[in-house]
């Protein structure tokens, strides 16, 4: 069973940044695909962006350029650099592992990250 236990959101003003950390239990973190989705109220949970076990990423257009992604595998992290914050990134952000070539998938708890304009 894998753990993931996100931690860096919090209150930012407009134009601030923040940075989202993801630790993962477990030794299938350099073979996972990590992602960073959000949900904001009364909306669907969307991608915001990935890094595959290679390193190539992926991101969400509304975020490209403000936000980046980051892995280190030796401290099975993945982390969000998010920069420009604007109030519409107001959300739950959710870490993801997806076991690359198998069809299995873990959650973190979450991490309120609210921006004020």
């Amino acid at each position: 069973q894998v753990q993931l236990v996100e931690s860096g959101g919090g209150l930012v003003q407009a134009g601030g940044s923040l940075r989202l950390s993801c630790a993962a239990s477990g030794s299938i973190f350099s073979f996972s695909t990590m992602g960073w989705y959000r949900q904001a109220p009364g909306k669907q949970r969307e991608l915001v962006a990935a890094i595959r076990s290679g390193g190539s990423t992926t991101y969400a257009d509304s975020v490209k350029g403000r936000f980046t992604i980051s892995r280190d595998n030796a401290k099975n992290t993945v982390y969000l650099q998010m920069n420009s914050l604007k109030p519409e990134d107001t959300a739950v952000y959710y870490c993801n592992l997806k076991v690359d070539g198998l069809r299995v998938e873990y959650w973190g708890q979450g991490t309120q990250v609210t921006v004020s304009s």
